[in-house]
Parts: structure tokens; C-alpha cells; sequence
């Protein structure tokens, strides 16, 4: 990816020239014609949503079809919510069947009056509420899960916004060292020329051959950080290496319009993260009631149907039913319960604090980004409007002065050397500009229009 340090690098390592024209204008009072310059591509700016964009919209559908990381958050907002019913569920009725009052010195079931057979079926009834505020948590808790699976799909799209741009930013700085190295090979020729008829000196060839050479290096590092930037979409998009990464287009600006106090309102709304905590200090406010409840009983009912033979003189006995209600005495308080009410409430008191310092980092996120963005989009529009025209018309004159020698050799590098810096300046701003477009959206919880598993079935 191209960073800040790589940019300054390019900048202070290769001294290239650019042409507004892509070639270099004749003059009728040169003794030295200059070869012209193939003409490469110019980068057209533009505030629209280019082809480009809808490569990018491409690759984030791709990821979302097959990107590892989503591809489990998904699952684990499946398994979440397939948690709530049995959250609220009955714990499984108990059968039992035996022989009871059965006398040791026989094995008959006729000789005792209370020997019979029994079978019997006994089921636990929670204290009413308990198994509302169990499917409630559970309920939170999918929420939560849900929540999470939805940043977890902003995150990776950011990922693969930024690694776009990267890569965008990479081909046409690329692309601008490479037509700044075939104007420079011409200034070589130039300065060969003066050379050659006692006009210029041998100290102006040198500087232009070491600048052809250091500007190969520029191309190999430039090539180094393109293959690293592709690694990337290629994890991002879990892609077999040996598949093309589509080429971006030249970067782009696609202005937005940008309302501190309106994107704070929507993160507040929307960004799933902070949703993701107000549901964990919901389920902990619900778990926290539940650990109340636990102060109160429950239930065990049990019901059995005796079945009695006839004695040995042919006397019939009835048979017989039980039923009966047991309730568990929960009095250890000071040790078992009390400290689980305490501990939920901590649980609680947690998730309030953890969404308050979230919520403070978005909206101080939110307010760097936009800062940055707007820095960024002035930079651009003063580059293409200002600073870019202002630095070519230089260039033209110190090229018109140069071949009648009224200025030296590096007067005119330096001169290039500026146009080429702001070239590269322009095409920064604009990928910053985008990269940090695409960091806002993350932190207001701006989603892809469709998410996998969201065809409508309820959580």
C-alpha cells in the first residue's frame, strides 16, 4: 500500500519532470530539436462516480459471498439465534416406573396390602417470569451477535475500499514516474546536445543520467507495493492468487456532502457497533432481573399411578394416583445468590460504561475524518484549479529560457521536479480524500444495500 512515507520518498528521491502536453514545444531559435515525448494518458478528475466504482462495488458483493471472516460472523448470528427458544424451554419432564412397598422376604405383589407398581411423570416449573427474562437475554444476546456480524461486513468493506485506493493511488503514481522518466531521458538528450556543441556542461548530463537511474529504482518499489497491495484484496477477497485483481481506474474524487452534526446522529442511529453494546446492557439489565428472580422458588410437580394386584384370597385393591408439589428453598443468599445479583449488576454497570466510551470515540472519529476530508478535498480542488496550471506555465518558461541559455541546466529540473510533486500531490489528496470517505462510512455503520443472510427472515 502507499503511505505517507512512501509518497515523501518518491518525492525526495527522484527528481522527474512532467509536461502538461506530454512533449516538449519546439522553438525556431533552437539550435537542438528535442525528440517529442510519446503522450501518455492524463488523469482526468472528475466529481462523479466513474466505472471505477462500480469495479469497487464488484469486489465488496465478491466479499461478501465469500470473504472467511464474514462468512463466520455469519454463522455465529445463525447459531445466536437459534439460542432464544431453548432459552424459554420446559427442562425435560422426568418419567419414572418401579415397584414401591414391596416386601423383602417375597417377590409377589399380593401379599402387601400398599405393594403396587407404580409409574409416574414429574416436571420443573420455573417462578413465573424466569423463562421470559431467559428467552430475553437470549434474545439480546442473538441481537448483540447480529449486530456484530454487520460491523464485522463494514469493516471488511472498509478494508477493501482503502486497499482499492491504495492500489489506484499505486498505478498512476506509477504511471506519472514513468512519464516523468520519458521526459527526463529527453532533457538527458538536451543537455547530451549542449554538451556536444560547448553550450552546457558535463555536470548537467550527469545529474540527468543519475536521475534516469534512480528513477528505475522508484518503478521496482513502486511494483514491490502494487504486489502488496494486491496480497491484500486478495486475502480481503479469499481469491486463489493465480485470479487477476481488476485494475483500477485513475483515481477519482466523488464529493460528498459532509454534516458533522448529521453523520453524529446517524452513527448514533445506525453504527452497529454501539447497537452491538446498548444490546449487551439490555441483556445485562434483563439478566440482572432474572438473578433477582432467583431469590424466588421453583417448582417441581409430580403425579404417579399406582397399580395394586388382588391379594391371595381374590380380595380386589384399588389402584392408586399421587400427585404432589415440591419447591426448592433458596436460602443461601449471603454466598449463591447475592453475589449473582451483584455480579450481574456489575455486568451491567460495564456495558453502560463501554457504550459511553464508544460512542465518544466515534463522535471524535467522526470529527478527524471530516476534518481530513475536507483538508483533503480543498487540497485536491486547489492542485487541479491553482497550484498545478501556475507550476506548468513555469516549466514551459524555464524550457523557452534554457535553449537560449539564459537559465542553467538545474534551474529546469527543479522546475519539472515541482510540476511532478504536485502531480503526485493531487493524485494523494484524491485517494485520501476517498480513503477517508470510506473510514467515515465505517464509523457512521453505512452498510452494503444487501447482506448475506438477510432475506428477510427475522432473527
Amino acid at each position: 500500500m502507499i503511505h505517507g512515507g512512501i509518497i515523501a520518498a518518491v518525492l525526495a528521491a527522484v527528481v522527474l519532470p512532467a509536461n502538461a502536453g506530454g512533449q516538449i514545444p519546439d522553438d525556431a531559435h533552437s539550435a537542438t530539436p528535442l525528440r517529442p515525448v510519446p503522450e501518455l494518458p492524463s488523469g482526468t478528475f472528475t466529481a462523479s462516480q466513474g466505472s471505477s466504482f462500480t469495479a469497487l462495488t464488484t469486489l465488496i458483493d465478491e466479499a461478501l459471498r465469500t470473504n472467511p471472516e464474514i462468512q463466520a460472523a455469519l454463522r455465529e448470528r445463525e447459531a445466536a439465534s437459534q439460542r432464544i427458544s431453548p432459552a424459554a424451554a420446559l427442562d425435560d419432564p422426568v418419567l419414572e416406573a418401579g415397584v414401591i412397598y414391596a416386601p423383602l422376604v417375597s417377590s409377589t405383589f399380593n401379599r402387601e396390602d400398599m405393594t403396587m407398581k407404580m409409574i409416574g411423570l414429574s416436571q420443573r416449573l420455573p417462578f413465573p417470569g424466569k423463562r421470559g427474562l431467559r428467552k430475553d437475554v437470549a434474545a439480546e444476546e442473538a441481537q448483540g451477535v447480529g449486530y456484530g456480524y454487520e460491523e464485522t461486513v463494514n469493516r471488511v468493506v472498509r478494508d477493501i475500499k482503502t486497499a482499492y485506493f491504495n492500489l489506484g493511488l499505486t498505478l498512476e503514481v506509477t504511471r506519472l514516474v514513468e512519464k516523468n522518466k520519458l521526459i527526463l531521458e529527453e532533457f538527458l538528450h538536451l543537455a547530451e546536445d549542449h554538451y556536444t556543441v560547448g553550450r552546457g556542461n558535463q555536470v548537467d548530463v550527469l545529474k540527468a543520467q543519475t536521475q534516469v537511474s534512480r528513477t528505475m529504482d522508484e518503478l521496482f518499489r513502486l511494483a514491490r507495493e502494487r504486489r502488496a497491495t494486491e496480497a491484500e484484496l486478495v486475502r480481503l477477497l479469499s481469491r486463489s492468487p493465480a485470479i487477476a485483481i481488476p485494475i483500477p481506474e485513475l483515481p477519482q474524487l466523488r464529493e460528498e456532502p459532509l454534516n458533522l452534526e448529521s453523520l453524529r446522529e446517524t452513527a448514533l442511529r445506525q453504527r452497529p457497533q454501539l447497537l452491538a453494546l446498548q444490546s449487551l446492557a439490555a441483556r445485562n439489565e434483563k439478566a440482572l432481573e432474572l438473578a433477582r428472580k432467583n431469590y424466588y422458588p421453583d417448582f417441581d410437580v409430580r403425579m404417579s399411578y399406582g397399580q395394586r394386584d388382588n391379594m391371595l384370597d381374590g380380595t380386589s385393591r384399588p389402584d392408586m394416583v399421587s400427585l404432589t408439589v415440591a419447591v426448592n428453598l433458596p436460602v443461601w443468599r449471603g454466598n449463591k445468590l447475592a453475589p449473582r445479583e451483584a455480579e450481574s449488576l456489575a455486568m451491567r454497570d460495564q456495558a453502560l460504561s463501554l457504550y459511553q466510551a464508544q460512542r465518544d470515540e466515534v463522535i471524535a472519529g467522526l470529527r478527524q475524518q471530516v476534518a481530513t476530508a475536507e483538508q483533503s478535498l480543498e487540497s485536491a480542488r486547489l492542485y487541479r484549479t491553482a497550484i498545478l496550471p501556475q507550476a506548468r506555465l513555469t516549466v514551459e518558461s524555464a524550457l523557452a529560457a534554457y535553449r537560449v541559455d539564459r537559465v542553467d541546466f538545474l534551474t529546469l529540473l527543479d522546475s519539472q521536479t515541482i510540476v511532478f510533486n504536485y502531480e503526485i500531490g493531487l493524485v494523494t489528496a484524491i485517494a485520501s480524500y476517498n480513503k477517508t470517505l470510506a473510514e467515515i462510512d465505517l464509523l457512521i455503520g453505512k452498510s452494503p444495500v444487501s447482506l448475506p443472510g438477510n432475506s428477510g427472515e427475522g432473527m
